[in-house]
């Protein structure tokens, strides 16, 4: 596949990751729930659709084993959540709730270059 297509199918897919990401952190934690945990939790849902669509739909994965393929994405969503979540906190403790709300689109979109060349060249290979 061409890195052109690869690249269009992951900002299509990112997009609605990122959308789905986003809605949850913010009524999770306009609700009352930690920042911490209501970003865990928003980049879990964006997670579960994103993992299956660019297997399927951006990387061509699905006629390769899916199980290590789960593993590689894990330890990157991990480490990806990690830097989103303290990139909030920091936000956050230097601003406002509405202000970590407002970065994180651009913070997710900064680790999105980190995550496609990841995903393009160890997580879906």
């Amino acid at each position: 596949m061409s890195l052109v297509r690869q690249g269009l199918g992951f900002t299509a897919v990112g997009t609605l990751q990122l959308l789905l990401d986003w809605a949850v952190m913010v009524a999770l934690s306009a609700h009352g729930m930690s920042l911490p945990a209501s970003n865990v939790a928003g980049r879990l849902a964006g997670a579960s659709l994103g993992f299956w669509a660019n297997r399927k739909v951006t990387f061509g994965g699905a006629g390769k084993p899916a199980l290590p393929q789960v593993f590689r994405f894990l330890a990157l969503w991990v480490l990806l959540t990690v830097l989103s979540t303290l990139a909030l906190v920091i936000v956050t403790h230097h601003g406002s709730l509405a202000e970590a709300w407002l970065m994180k689109p651009l913070i997710e979109g900064g680790l999105a270059g980190v995550s496609f060349l990841t995903c393009r060249h160890w997580v879906y290979r």
